[in-house]
């Protein structure tokens, strides 16, 4: 199944590292995923209109504003594992009980900037996550406004939860699932790069951007939850070699005759919840 062309060209923008792309890098590109011409200009068209992306000289584009704080969210991918700190069992709440639900695109935003930092609903409008990110809650708070939470949203730290309100809270993820799916991952990732030397070059450009794209989307939108809820060494191992996939996946695309880089736009992900 070919990508989507909207999608594909937010993750050449972001491959390119702040550097602008033109159409004809966008259209040479998506043709390797049999997207026609036509489908790539449309595409151009309504993320521009869309605020997604903008235009920097004739016939070129770069991110546009409305992108900018989720593309850097999701561009940090790699360095993950460096926003955890160690677990003290407190857990961050926020609470939407008092936000408007009338408008769509807040409720999207809003959706979306809980589900990229792990918060899960535990009561009606309170929702949390453990508090295991560096910078504590004051970080998150200003993760979560700028990824599209209502300012209006209450973000605090919760100390001295009862019981029984910490078991539900614990059981909000399946930590033995995400320990599964970081193995399983990991052996996925490493048998293709066993294989991918037999594969012509076009079809490992493709096979690369695919496969690392799905993958580095479990990455941003893992909760990084500290032991015991999940096995952290089996995730650190899930992002070490996915980042050596990426490495590679990297160079095929520098082979090829394309400026934009795929592969590392998978960085790229502009990740749709």
């Amino acid at each position: 199944m070919s990508p989507n062309p909207r999608h594909l060209i937010q993750k050449l923008l972001l491959g390119a590292e702040g550097e602008p792309i033109s159409a004809r890098d966008a259209i040479a590109a998506c043709a390797l995923f049999g997207i026609r011409e036509n489908s790539v200009r449309v595409a151009l068209a309504r993320l521009a209109a869309a605020g997604m992306i903008e235009a920097e000289t004739r016939g070129t584009y770069r991110i546009g504003r409305k992108a900018v704080e989720l593309a850097e969210n999701v561009r940090t991918w790699r360095s993950a594992e460096s926003r955890v700190r160690r677990w003290s069992g407190k857990w961050i709440g926020v609470h939407t009980g008092a936000l408007g639900r009338s408008d769509r695109t807040a409720l999207r935003q809003r959706g979306r900037a809980l589900a990229l930092l792990g918060f899960r609903e535990l009561d009606r409008d309170l929702f949390v996550r453990p508090d295991n990110l560096l910078g504590g809650v004051t970080e998150v708070r200003a993760r979560l406004y700028k990824l599209g939470l209502d300012g209006e949203a209450a973000v605090f730290l919760m100390d001295g939860v009862d019981e029984e309100r910490d078991a539900r809270a614990r059981a909000l993820w399946n930590g033995k699932s995400l320990t599964r799916s970081y193995v399983q991952w990991r052996q996925r990732l490493q048998k293709w790069l066993s294989t991918a030397e037999d594969l012509d070059l076009e079809s490992a450009a493709r096979e690369s951007f695919l496969l690392g794209n799905e993958a580095i989307r479990h990455v941003v939108f893992d909760p990084l939850l500290p032991d015991p809820l999940t096995d952290v060494d089996a995730r650190r191992a899930f992002v070490a070699t996915l980042v050596e996939f990426d490495r590679a996946g990297h160079a095929i695309w520098q082979k090829l005759a394309y400026r934009p880089r795929l592969e590392e736009a998978g960085e790229g992900a502009f990740v749709h919840h």
